[in-house]
């Protein structure tokens, strides 16, 4: 059974392993909305009729929020902020909607993030940040901007169940020109860890290794790929 097949326009280069920037869509239409990600996905396209002037996206990294982020920064036009001392973000919140990414790992001035949401609320604007950590978890010191993150409205996004995980694996390899039967996903799939971040490790590192080897890919390639992640490709 042939497991995979191939652009003609790889089979010149299928010698040659080199590293290439392989560009994944981060466009509205690309995105692959499963159970997990329903929540997240209906209030970002429900905007500008958000329920706060504050929503926070918190899920696992590898989860969608970047792409979600992505979306919606095209879609309001919304400029990136740091909420520190010189950066001005209290001033780019006033002006039009904004985004925090990563909040629970970028070090941010607790005071410039209070006068930046109060400015969205002053302003009719609106803030997106995303988080792996609920806002709860986050070291906040400041008695006021605690009461603002608990009155934002807070997204959780849940791990991709197989279904998701199994159409984000089709999607990886088709934007690598790559089209593998549906008996070899549901293979990795089901060993495989779950989380995005993961599972576009396991297709970059296919394409490297069959590139490398002049091969195919195939179900022992997989099986030794996910076995050099730590997963257990031993059950068939």
């Amino acid at each position: 059974m042939t497991e995979q097949k191939t652009n003609p326009t790889r089979k010149g280069a299928e010698q040659l392993p080199l590293r290439f920037a392989h560009d994944t869509s981060s466009s509205r239409d690309d995105l692959l909305v499963a159970d997990p990600l329903a929540a997240a996905v209906s209030l970002i396209d429900d905007w500008p009729r958000w329920p706060s002037p504050v929503v926070i996206l918190a899920g696992p990294a590898g989860s969608g929020k970047s792409h979600l982020a992505s979306i919606w920064r095209e879609l309001s036009g919304a400029a990136d902020i740091l909420p520190r001392q010189g950066e001005e973000a209290p001033r780019l919140a006033a002006q039009g909607p904004v985004i925090f990414e990563d909040a629970d790992r970028i070090a941010f001035d607790e005071t410039e993030l209070f006068h930046v949401i109060n400015s969205v609320r002053q302003h009719g604007h609106h803030l997106l940040m995303t988080s792996r950590l609920w806002p709860m978890s986050w070291p906040v010191t400041l008695p006021d901007l605690k009461s603002r993150l608990k009155a934002a409205t807070t997204v959780e996004i849940g791990e991709p169940d197989e279904e998701l995980l199994s159409q984000v694996i089709v999607k990886l390899f088709a934007d690598r020109q790559l089209y593998i039967d549906d008996k070899l996903v549901a293979y990795i799939v089901q060993r495989m860890e779950r989380s995005m971040e993961a599972a576009q490790t396991i297709v970059e590192r296919l394409d490297r290794l069959a590139l490398a080897r002049g091969t195919r890919i195939t179900r022992p390639l997989a099986a030794e790929v996910l076995h050099s992640l730590g997963n257990d490709a031993t059950n068939d």
